[in-house]
């Protein structure tokens, strides 16, 4: 059963934002008020079933439309990369998380580097999840500005408030049941609104993949197909980059480890994954048609009665609801925009919020923490995060630029240990983890990065030097090279290198294990003896049985 908690009134457009009954009537319980830290962000394991992974369909929803129109389909790679990561997540990740129990994504690499290493890897960690929520609450803003005349720091306001209030009392367990009826809002009012579309008179009909009635009588409108896009041989390198960023770099975040650590069990976890990652894609295909939509809309004849430049592509869904669609339809898919925001805000700050107070917190400052406090404390935790959030999206305004560096980073740093430490957890160890992350930390940042004004200092093959736009205005250089799974792969090599030398070294001279400050000798010392004793346990097991 659905609850309207806020409704704006803005003329003829109405703005709602729907959510679960079962939870706002629930929220204050008693069950809900004083949780056991650890089942706070896992109630969900009380439950048969999860929502699809929100977070990524969110960005499919909300930036696939977009970057269709703005780049054509051949460099829209978020739906298909998406989806491969979530599959590749449930066939190498899901069950061994899963099966050990832990909590947050963090839990394996503190186990094996230590808290406190351990505790670096949530600076990539949270950067990403604030600034996904930050650049999602900022999209939102804009497009109640444009569309109903909301003020978009009000907008943001009350939907970060609102999100923030359901998420600090019922956990994971109010996000699940509000993202199934978001889900729903979602699909259904995209899906419901596409026919009344087409059916606009200012819409060419059939639809066109190439001589688009936007583009046409603009420069290279009949070079190619503005809908499928054009990859340049110059490109590629660009392409395959980000690319297989997407497919790996899409696994180490809390908002997907959550959903799978919290599952039942072990099989329910991967089924999830793999029925998330065929979601992920299918989400992706009425934002498609809706770009294609709105590349055949002669919008001059529309009550928009101007050409759409390229600063509000990112606008294209909600002003194809509003200026394609009778009122009573562009009310349903105005609570698909908003249902979309939602359901990716309140995951990521419920996973970067446990996150934080568990693995930096608990594990690192405070290790006899009652659960009580740290209940409370992760409550806190949610409600400075939402106001961080809260706050970038209000003043920055290279939000989703920000992000992606974030993402970058998620990649590039936290990946390579995140694979290790699940299925090699022998071939690397303190000093390899140490040298392996600031050292791709160090070539990340020398790599330049346009989005924070900045030129390369290492400068691969292909790089494209800084110059002057048709405009007139200064360009940053960028990198053609895929210099980002180049540093991964570093990161890789340089942590398993340097592991197996100090390995080697410590075996091979004893004397020197005096030396040995981080302790690595002696983790390695304890993982044999509890092999040996894991060994042990089993063996007798077996003997009993025979």
């Amino acid at each position: 059963m659905l609850c309207p908690v806020v409704i704006f009134n803005l003329d003829k457009h109405v703005f709602i934002i729907l959510f679960n009954n079962h939870v706002t009537t629930n929220l204050f319980s008693s069950d809900f008020l004083n949780p056991d830290f650890e089942v706070f962000p896992l109630l969900l394991r009380l439950l048969n079933t999860q929502p699809i992974y929100t977070q990524i369909i969110t960005f499919n929803f909300l930036g696939t439309t977009e970057s269709v129109i703005k780049n054509g389909l051949v460099w829209t790679q978020a739906p298909i990369g998406y989806s491969i990561s979530l599959f590749l997540g449930g066939l190498f990740f899901a069950e061994k998380m899963r099966s050990k129990s832990y909590v947050t994504m963090l839990d394996p690499l503190q186990i094996k580097y230590g808290k406190p290493l351990g505790a670096f890897f949530y600076i990539p960690a949270f950067a990403g999840e604030i600034l996904w929520s930050a650049s999602i609450l900022a999209a939102l803003g804009t497009s109640l500005r444009v569309i109903c005349g909301i003020n978009d720091t009000a907008s943001i306001i009350v939907s970060a408030a609102i999100a923030m209030t359901y998420t600090l009392f019922g956990g994971l367990y109010s996000v699940a049941f509000t993202d199934i009826i978001q889900l729903i809002c979602i699909f259904v009012g995209l899906i419901f609104s596409i026919p009344w579309m087409t059916g606009n008179a200012a819409v060419t009909m059939p639809l066109q993949a190439g001589n688009v009635i936007m583009f046409q009588g603009k420069p290279g409108n009949l070079e190619y197909s503005k809908f499928y896009g054009k990859l340049d041989k110059d490109d590629i390198g660009i392409w395959i980059d980000y690319a297989i960023m997407l497919m790996f770099g899409g696994i180490p975040w809390q908002a997907y480890f959550q959903r799978v650590l919290s599952s039942r069990d072990v099989s329910v976890a991967k089924t999830l994954s793999f029925c998330a990652a065929f979601g992920c894609f299918c989400a992706a295909i009425p934002s498609i048609v809706i770009a294609l939509i709105t590349m055949n809309t002669d919008w001059p004849a529309t009550e928009y009665a101007r050409e759409l430049i390229p600063d509000n592509y990112k606008l294209a869904v909600p002003l194809t609801l509003l200026y394609l669609t009778p009122p009573g339809v562009a009310f349903i898919g105005l609570g698909a925009v908003s249902a979309a925001v939602m359901s990716s805000t309140d995951s990521s700050i419920l996973g970067v919020s446990t996150m934080f107070t568990r693995n930096v917190v608990v594990n690192v400052f405070y290790k006899n923490a009652s659960d009580k406090f740290t209940t409370w404390f992760l409550r806190g935790t949610i409600l400075v995060n939402t106001i961080i959030a809260m706050l970038i999206a209000i003043f920055v305004k290279t939000v989703y630029g920000l992000y992606l560096i974030c993402s970058d980073l998620v990649f590039i740093l936290l990946f390579p240990h995140l694979m290790l430490v699940v299925h090699f957890p022998k071939r690397t160890n303190k000093y390899g983890m140490f040298c392996g992350f600031f050292t791709a930390l160090f070539l990340r940042v020398l790599s330049g990065e346009p989005v924070l004004r900045y030129n390369a200092i290492i400068k691969y093959a292909g790089y494209v030097e800084p110059g002057k736009d048709d405009e007139g205005n200064d360009t940053y250089g960028y990198q053609r090279f895929p210099f980002r799974n180049l540093i991964m792969i570093l990161n890789f090599i340089i942590t398993l290198s340097v592991t197996f030398l100090s390995q080697k070294l410590f075996q091979t001279y004893p004397e020197l294990r005096k030396y040995d400050y981080l302790g690595a000798v002696k983790d390695g010392e304890q993982e044999l003896e509890m092999e040996k004793k894991k060994g042990d346990s089993g063996k007798k097991t077996t003997d009993g049985d025979i």
